[in-house]
């Protein structure tokens, strides 16, 4: 079982409890990549849904292992190499809809703290060899707040 936050233009509306099975949610690569439409559909046009995906692996091409995630709509943008602005862009995601493993802290950004999130892209960018692996700033992803709850601090920091 995994606790969704619903979030109503930038504010929280309700939580909900959302089942989710291991199974139906096979690890997908890139973090875009496709999730039962039904278990992250909004309720109504204007509300955004994250959750929670315990036991789910991923594996970023530095050796990390991630056994869980963060599925939540976001908006298409690039990933940095760390978490700051003058960092190599390393991916982009482009589309609406993505996982996030873990957070950082990092640069400050728009939307007004220094949390990061990080993720593999669609795309690959600058240095290749990291297969689009990288972090995109909270501010980019539509949480309820950040950190969010549950979701782990990247083992680097």
């Amino acid at each position: 079982m995994a606790l969704s936050h619903v979030v109503r233009r930038g504010r929280i509306a309700a939580s909900a409890l959302v089942l989710t099975a291991a199974a139906a949610w096979p690890a997908a690569t890139p973090a875009s990549a496709a999730t039962p439409a039904a278990a992250v559909t909004p309720a109504a046009a204007d509300e955004v849904t994250c959750v929670l995906r315990p036991g789910i692996v991923h594996k970023d091409m530095l050796g990390n292992t991630f056994t869980g995630d963060l599925y939540c709509s976001n908006a298409p943008g690039d990933l940095y190499g760390r978490p700051a602005f003058d960092a190599p862009v390393t991916g982009r995601l482009k589309t609406t809809e993505s996982w996030f493993v873990c957070y950082s802290i990092g640069e400050a950004h728009k939307g007004g703290n220094n949390i990061w999130y990080y993720t593999q892209g669609d795309e690959a960018v600058e240095l290749p060899g990291l297969k689009a692996w990288g972090n995109m700033p909270a501010s980019s992803v539509l949480t309820s707040t950040d950190p969010f709850p549950g979701l782990p601090r990247c083992p680097w920091h």
